[in-house]
């Protein structure tokens, strides 16, 4: 009642002049050549209960065969294509029950054999044209040879082909629930949340399962085959042999077929072989992407893009035969970005800005009146940010701005000037922005380009310290404001307090040292010190010294963190 796994024995053997009775499946000796699969490679035999991987040359027809020995037996073929459509048909013929010698006991020629055998059509149980996973399922079949024949009339391509005469025991391929549809529980605009009921094979039968999600922008698929075709498929898909050659059966993981040395892994595309002239180049598949969860049956997809339409699809994978089957695909479009608002600038205002990490900002600054010159100003409050001025559609600026920077840009009669501000990856992103057709209002002090507080560790006492830092040949207000903190205060903690746009307006007045003025033509010589008093003893303090300009904004330096001696 089982399929003959050598049933090319068959064509081989001599007919007798009685009728001969075909073997039943040798368990022990069909499981040693299951483990070995590549004695079924370039094989027209279809194993009982195994899944075999193979190649179609297009417009090349290709049989295989398998032999059913008693009439009613249970029988299922699968077929499954993986990267183009197929046209495959299942037939069955008599097989023969006396020879033609008339009892004389002389074999008949090989090729009278074969001839005899499949030269006839046989009746047609069974045909498909499409890239559907069909199946062939009868519960009591005719005894004889049966065919299966297969054509790919679009492009070469492999498929895979299972076949069972107990397929009530087999159960290789994972079962579906009732409801095998993926449903989208949640859309954002990045991300997709997709759920699903779990296979059967999984919750009643305890066989190990995973599922493995596959996301892309093209179309739904409808095998887990067809999802590794693609995702090693370039412009030369594999280095193919030509029609008719015979070659070894180890050959063929060479060709872009699944390696089968690795039982219970999921499958892998190898590259072509150096002895066959060339490597094969490998294109990165950007859009599609296939994930692989464990037995969960809910997941988060996330790193989409926005206003985008994505295809998802789910397999279940038993993982001790490697086979797989398809859920009903799903389709989702996640959500459009929040628009933009865009803040209109006036002429000479400075504006707060907040941006969200890894978020945008839309400025418009429109001048009212003809200009020869246009200024930007951007005091960058934390990390660094990214501006893009653009005029009336015509990009001018694109930089990265840390601490305090100006631009300068040349005008145009009746201009619209739109800015992008794009923030840090970090973390959330403050500024200060000025936009002015007045080349002398100049609300933000300028700085020095280096903006550190040096401390003088010889001049450390027991209660004060020396610190100096650089000025500007443009005369401004300096304060220094002094924090005492504890022993173990880091640099991580000195970092969140590096906002250069809190003022001294935020601080306590007991903080508060001192305040003067400074600046010096010599820009080599601008440089001023200031020694700072009544101290404790081997306590630490964190030093800031603000810069003040003639519009009132402030820009505080880095910060400086020293500590007094212990002992004098």
């Amino acid at each position: 009642m089982l399929l003959l796994h050598c049933a090319l024995l068959l064509l081989l053997l001599p007919l007798s002049s009685r009728t001969q009775k075909l073997p039943t499946r040798d368990e022990e000796l069909f499981q040693m050549q299951i483990r070995d699969k590549a004695f079924f490679h370039d094989s027209s035999v279809i194993p009982d209960g195994a899944e075999i991987s193979s190649y179609l040359f297009r417009d090349t027809p290709k049989r295989y065969f398998f032999v059913v020995e008693e009439d009613n037996t249970p029988l299922a073929v699968t077929v499954t294509p993986c990267d183009a459509p197929l046209e495959w048909k299942l037939s069955v013929q008599e097989l023969p029950e006396e020879a033609s010698g008339e009892g004389s006991g002389e074999p008949e020629p090989l090729e009278q054999q074969k001839q005899q055998i499949t030269n006839e059509e046989g009746t047609e149980l069974f045909s498909y044209k499409g890239n559907d996973v069909e199946y062939f399922v009868s519960s009591s079949s005719p005894s004889g040879l049966y065919q299966l024949d297969l054509l790919s009339t679009e492009k070469d391509t492999h498929f895979k082909v299972y076949a069972t005469t107990t397929p009530e025991s087999d159960q290789p391929y994972p079962e579906l629930p009732y409801d095998p549809r993926i449903d989208v529980t949640s859309l954002g605009r990045t991300t997709v949340t997709l759920a699903w009921k779990p296979s059967p094979t999984a919750s009643l039968l305890k066989q190990p399962i995973q599922y493995c999600i596959v996301i892309n922008k093209e179309h739904n698929f409808k095998s887990l085959c067809a999802v590794e075709a693609k995702l090693s498929s370039d412009d030369a898909f594999m280095m193919a042999p030509k029609p008719g050659l015979d070659f070894s059966p180890f050959d063929f993981a060479h060709f872009g077929f699944p390696s089968d040395n690795n039982s219970g892994k999921e499958r892998g595309f190898l590259k072509s072989s150096s002895k066959f002239g060339r490597q094969m180049s490998s294109k990165p598949r950007v859009d599609l992407h296939k994930i692989c969860i464990g037995n969960k049956n809910i997941f988060t997809v996330s790193d989409l893009k926005p206003d985008m339409q994505y295809y998802f699809d789910m397999f279940a994978v038993n993982t001790n035969t490697n086979m797989s089957t398809a859920y009903v695909g799903t389709f989702a479009r996640t959500k459009e970005e929040a628009k933009q608002k865009t803040v209109e600038l006036k002429d000479g205002k400075v504006t707060d800005i907040f941006i969200k990490r890894k978020g945008a900002k839309f400025l418009r600054f429109a001048p009212v009146s003809s200009h020869q010159k246009v200024t930007f100003s951007v005091h960058s409050c934390l990390d660094a940010v990214q501006i893009q001025v653009r005029r009336d559609g015509k990009l001018l600026l694109s930089q990265n701005v840390e601490g305090v920077r100006q631009f300068q840009l040349r005008g145009k009669a009746k201009a619209k000037y739109l800015i992008r501000l794009k923030g840090s990856k970090k973390g959330a992103s403050m500024l200060k922005i000025l936009a002015t057709t007045r080349p002398n209002k100049q609300s933000f002090p300028s700085l020095p380009d280096d903006t550190r507080i040096k401390a003088f560790d010889r001049l450390r006492t027991c209660s004060s310290v020396t610190v100096a830092w650089l000025g500007t040949q443009e005369r401004n207000k300096f304060c220094i404001y002094k924090k005492e903190v504890d022993d173990n205060y880091n640099e991580e903690q000195k970092k969140r307090e590096q906002n250069q746009c809190l003022g001294p307006d935020t601080r306590k007045k007991s903080e508060k040292v001192l305040c003067k003025y400074f600046h010096s033509q010599n820009i080599q010589k601008a440089v001023t010190t200031e020694t700072i008093r009544g101290l404790q003893p081997g306590r630490s303090y964190l030093l800031d010294v603000y810069v003040i300009g003639h519009g009132g904004h402030s820009v505080k330096y880095q910060s400086k963190l020293v500590k007094t001696r212990k002992f004098c």
